[in-house]
């Protein structure tokens, strides 16, 4: 089962209201990489902070926002594409136990 989970190459905060990422390289902030997120992103990127499937996030979303759930469904689905191409979220295949 794929496990989605903050990259540890970044760093995060909020800022009036906003969540700020910044990749971190060598040690080294990346100014010219910041991401500002939406309050919509802002909510999957806390739930991020433990691995968790692409299932649960929608699950928690959906408690979150009074949105279809079709909408919610590509929200999330484009955020982890788009987040994961650049490279502030990670995955791992996590195994079902017997």
């Amino acid at each position: 089962m794929l496990r989605y989970v903050r990259s540890r190459s970044v760093v995060s905060r909020l800022i009036a209201e906003e969540t700020l990422i910044v990749p971190v390289r060598r040690g080294v902030g990346d100014l010219a990489s910041i991401y500002s997120l939406n309050p919509v992103a802002s909510a999957i990127w806390n739930v991020l902070s433990e691995p968790r499937t692409k299932n649960e996030i929608v699950q928690l979303l959906e408690q979150e926002f009074d949105a279809p759930p079709e909408t919610v469904v590509s929200d999330v689905e484009a955020f982890l594409s788009e987040m994961s191409t650049a490279g502030l979220v990670e995955t791992a295949e996590v195994g079902v136990a017997a």
